[in-house]
């Protein structure tokens, strides 16, 4: 069966056509971008037209990779970034440019609210976290959160929200958009911190929308990303270049699918992920929390399992800045002595595959040179949207090489930090998946199991895990089946590396420093960049 996924990152769209049988074939696939439009008030949003175009662009160009015919198609969904604010009218229109997950305007409408009280944990109501953490074991507990948006418009841009049908995520507004129908997914709708996720009561919780003063009516119709949401519409259809009636599913965001498309599906399993953001993830069949941590179990795709989630915001943004400042900056292009030639060119596919290897000619531990991979704050193990990037302990000695490597590196340091933190709450595998664009890197590979101490494993078509665990729901959907064990029958191992012992003393050495840079800079963080997070 054909099935078009619609991966929706936060700077691109990439489209993929998949044929799912005895096995998961990624048949064709096209990638267009759009803007993301930060403004020093901190704002992060995005334009529904641009997205739209990307759409439709992308969608198009499937047929021309392929013999595959549009009447062929048998499904459809999104799996997209989280967190986002779409605000709508009766006709599904977007009222204002929806708003990101990077998206902190709304620090004085969080602080007014979770900043009130006698009592506080982690700068929080003790009150309203404890309503919070009753009902389903997670906290607004971020200026970043969706709430915040929300109120941040109600407060600021009146004559908008009085006209505010409904409130929708990313994926939910492109599902209305390809469907007629507005609704959410119960994975957005918990990731709101409005739904309860006790069972028999999962849904929107009354008592937590009368205490974030939020309106239930803005409050859409709550299904399963597994469901069937109804057939693309006429118009839908002639504008993307599909045929009027193919099933969409309820799809949703990135988070709920990467898993299954890691073959990551049974309790205890662990995956990585490295994309523009990063995180780490356990599948669980129960729901905890740790709110010193900032981590929280985040709905599955399949009801009644969670994902174990702890987030780094720019995990993969930190390489692609890597490559525009220091590789791609005034100064020329970082190829060493080398002049670009045909060979060049044949050899690396592109200039993150080079940066890659010329990182794998500097020694672990980048010659002492430490990066935190904080480019837009950050969420998890300790929330600071002031914190910063730091390159550390830089000498004469040291080189550009020396700083890219440092910030792959530090990506690592981070993404251990985030997978110790969760080993204090529960059962991690000892193999890891590695997933996302990071893991097509072997250097990188290597550097997280050396890293982490743990074996990493990664899997073909990395860089669609979260479209190919979409595709696999649709696919269950369809045939019937139970989603994880589809997945963990087609999901195959790429390849395993294993920590190399000799690098050890001087990456443990290097992660001390590490852990200890917040914690020593956080005051000069507030003192720069008060300016930037007001």
């Amino acid at each position: 069966m054909y099935i078009i996924i619609y991966d929706f990152g936060t700077s691109n769209v990439k489209t993929c056509l998949f044929n799912i049988g005895s096995e998961i074939s990624l048949i064709a696939s096209d990638v267009a971008e759009y803007g993301l439009y930060i403004s020093d008030d901190g704002g992060a949003e995005q334009d529904t037209e641009e997205w739209w175009a990307a759409l439709c662009s992308t969608t198009r160009n499937l047929f021309k990779e392929s013999d595959v015919k549009p009447e062929e198609i048998e499904g459809m969904a999104f799996c997209s970034q989280m967190q986002g604010t779409v605000l709508v009218d009766e006709n599904g229109n977007a009222l204002r440019r929806p708003m990101n997950y990077l998206d902190q305007k709304g620090v004085r409408e969080y602080k007014e609210c979770m900043g009130s009280g006698i009592i506080k944990v982690s700068g929080c109501s003790l009150y309203k976290l404890v309503r919070n953490l009753i009902v389903n074991y997670a906290g607004s507990t971020s200026a970043k959160d969706p709430v915040w948006k929300y109120k941040w418009v109600e407060n600021n841009e009146p004559e908008v929200f009085s006209k505010v049908y409904k409130w929708l995520d990313i994926s939910d507004y492109l599902t209305s958009r390809c469907t007629g129908r507005i609704l959410r997914t119960a994975d957005t709708a918990f990731a709101t911190f409005l739904y309860d996720t006790r069972k028999g009561k999962e849904g929107w919780n009354k008592g937590l929308l009368k205490m974030y003063k939020v309106n239930p009516d803005h409050m859409p119709e709550i299904i399963e990303s597994t469901d069937k949401v109804g057939g693309l519409t006429e118009k839908a259809a002639k504008e993307l270049g599909l045929v009027k009636g193919i099933p969409v599913f309820g799809g949703g965001g990135d988070t709920t699918f990467v898993n299954i498309g890691a073959g990551c599906t049974r309790p205890g399993d662990t995956h990585i992920y490295v994309g523009t953001s990063g995180w780490v993830s356990t599948y669980l069949d129960y729901q905890t929390v740790d709110i010193d941590a900032m981590i929280t179990g985040v709905l599955s795709a399949k009801r009644g399992y969670f994902n174990y989630y702890a987030e780094l915001e720019t995990a993969g943004k930190c390489f692609e800045w890597v490559m525009n400042h220091l590789a791609l900056d005034e100064v020329g292009i970082y190829l060493n002595d080398a002049k670009i030639t045909d060979d060049v060119e044949h050899k690396y596919i592109s200039l993150y595959d080079y940066l890659s290897d010329e990182v794998s000619k500097v020694p672990p531990g980048a010659n002492g040179v430490i990066f935190t991979p904080w480019l837009h704050g950050n969420r998890c193990p300790f929330e600071d949207s002031k914190a910063g990037g730091i390159f550390f302990n830089i000498r004469v000695e040291n080189g550009k090489r020396d700083m890219i490597r440092a910030v792959l590196e530090g990506i690592c340091y981070h993404l251990r930090w985030l997978l110790e933190c969760q080993a204090k709450k529960v059962k991690t595998s000892d193999t890891i998946r590695f997933v996302g664009g990071g893991a097509l890197s072997s250097v990188t590979s290597q550097m997280l199991a050396d890293i982490t101490g743990r074996t990493i494993e990664t899997i073909n078509n990395s860089q669609e895990v979260g479209a190919i665990g979409t595709a696999l729901v649709v696919a269950a959907g369809i045939k019937g089946e139970d989603v994880l064990e589809l997945s963990k029958r087609l999901v195959k191992v790429k390849a395993i590396y294993v920590p190399n012992p000799e690098n050890k003393e001087v990456y443990e050495r290097n992660y001390k420093v590490f852990k200890r840079l917040y914690k020593c800079n956080a005051k000069n963080f507030r003192e720069l960049n008060d300016r930037f997070t007001m």
